[in-house]
């Protein structure tokens, strides 16, 4: 199914009956990433998935956007749909949004897998410091950004040039002061051997949020899907 959001044909699929759980995909994914969750909820819950503007069948922004940019299409997207007060799942960048979307709408819950959520400044790369002096010089703009295309994120290199502008805004966000703000039960589902988000980044926001409980499991980046049957015992106990 489609609805049309400030010009933008945003996909979305829904089914199941009862309380609302909206689930929010990573940066590259679409809605096929996170229905493993929604197929083992929607006998007792409504699902509701969408593709973010710029993956799977939505259309792109028209611009570069940031984590607000977004969270404030899933405003829009949640009021047409009529969803009262969801129960909230992200993953990754989809978690990013969650919290900034969380920390000023209602919410029942919120459950994030691997979401990083506190900008720490990195010591550059060698090559990334390059890269940079480039972009500085008379003429090297266009040098510069065609070395990107061998020295980015595997994300970046897949990206249209709007996507990877967005991406650049999104990753150097720091949400904290969102996280902060968020008082309901939030739960923190984690990879042990994470390296997109480092275990330490949940250690972190477990830390600064109100009510918030980790979970650590092994796997990776996509633990949540490498543990299914587990996450799904997990997530019937806590909503």
């Amino acid at each position: 199914m489609k609805i049309n959001i400030q010009d933008i044909d945003v996909n979305y699929i829904q089914y199941g009956e009862g309380k609302d759980i909206l689930l929010l995909h990573g940066w590259g994914q679409n809605i096929e990433m996170m229905k493993p969750i929604g197929d083992a909820l929607c006998d007792k819950f409504r699902i509701t998935i969408l593709d973010f503007p710029g993956f799977g069948d939505t259309t792109e922004p028209k611009e570069p956007w940031n984590i607000e940019k977004y969270s404030l299409l899933v405003e829009m997207f949640v009021k047409k749909l009529e969803i009262k007060k969801p129960i909230v799942m992200g993953h990754s960048f989809g978690g990013r949004v969650a919290i900034c979307y969380s920390s000023r709408n209602p919410i029942e819950k919120l459950i994030l897998f691997g979401s990083p959520c506190i900008r720490i400044k990195e010591k550059l790369s060698f090559k990334v410091r390059i890269l940079k002096s480039l972009k500085k010089l008379p003429g090297m703009n266009g040098l510069a950004e065609y070395m990107k295309k061998f020295i980015g994120s595997r994300d970046y290199k897949a990206a249209s040039p709007i996507m990877r502008q967005t991406l650049v805004e999104v990753v150097n966000e720091d949400l904290s002061k969102y996280a902060r703000e968020i008082e309901e039960p939030t739960l923190l589902i984690w990879g042990e051997y994470d390296t997109e988000a480092p275990l330490s980044d949940a250690k972190e926001l477990e830390k600064i949020m109100i009510d918030a409980a980790l979970i650590v499991l092994p796997g990776t980046h996509y633990a949540y899907l490498e543990n299914l049957p587990r996450v799904i015992s997990i997530l019937n106990n806590f909503i």
